[in-house]
């Protein structure tokens, strides 16, 4: 079995696009009919989030805890409880493409490290967008999201799991599988497409990321600007 988990705090509104979109990555035809498991883990919740994952027929998990670690960790517990072989993690405001199952379980690899794409770029001046893109991402990257990784079993259960951390289990569960000696692909195929909110769940997650380039890319603009501009 494979297993997809989703940490959500109050995302009732962008969580049912995420569960579709892995819906169809699960019934991908190279799969061949392996079960996949979809848990969220519901962090303190006070939205309908719930409604939207029971409407989706998916494994809820309640935490109330606060932190994306202890989230991400306390589903891929109950997945593993269960027997799934492979961990597949994203968050609820990611979408997935269809083959995103089916070619992380084949990577050839202990575990996946994937990239994301912004959609949806809304109040993010041009620059900060050709600033994202600007250099092309290729298999050898060295990029980590939680919202786009996968981990086999024995490896993530060798490395220790997901941190009880608010930000960054992503980034420490990868050098956990480092100290391990797991094997990682780092492939820029397949990518998953998240949001450019500026409202952030985990705090210096990718939210902060975005916000801290848009002041990046501004600083470096006015730096640019003649004197006379600065004292407008």
């Amino acid at each position: 079995m494979i297993a997809v988990i989703v940490p959500a705090h109050d995302e009732a509104l962008v969580i049912g696009r995420c569960l579709a979109a892995i819906s169809l990555a699960a019934v991908h035809p190279g799969l061949r009919g392996e079960p996949v498991l979809v848990v969220v883990a519901l962090d303190d919740c006070r939205d309908a989030t719930e409604s939207v994952c029971l409407m989706q027929g998916v494994t809820t998990l309640a935490v109330k805890v606060r932190c994306v670690g202890a989230a991400r960790a306390a589903a891929a517990a109950h997945a593993l409880s269960l027997g799934a072989r492979w961990i597949a993690s994203t968050d609820a405001d990611t979408v997935v493409p269809a083959d995103w199952l089916y070619r992380q379980v084949n990577c050839g690899a202990d575990a996946f490290c994937g990239v994301v794409e912004v959609v949806d770029w809304l109040d993010y001046p041009q620059a900060v967008r050709d600033a994202f893109t600007a250099k092309a991402v290729v298999d050898g990257h060295r990029h980590v999201h939680g919202a786009n990784m996968g981990i086999s079993a024995s490896a993530y259960l060798a490395a220790g799991g997901f941190s009880a951390v608010v930000t960054g289990e992503d980034v420490a569960m990868v050098h956990a599988l480092e100290r391990v000696e797991a094997r990682i692909a780092w492939l820029a195929q397949p990518a998953v497409a998240t949001s450019a909110r500026r409202t952030a769940r985990a705090p210096q997650g990718f939210s902060g990321f975005l916000r801290a380039l848009e002041r990046e890319v501004l600083d470096a603009g006015a730096a640019l600007l003649p004197s006379t501009a600065l004292q407008r």
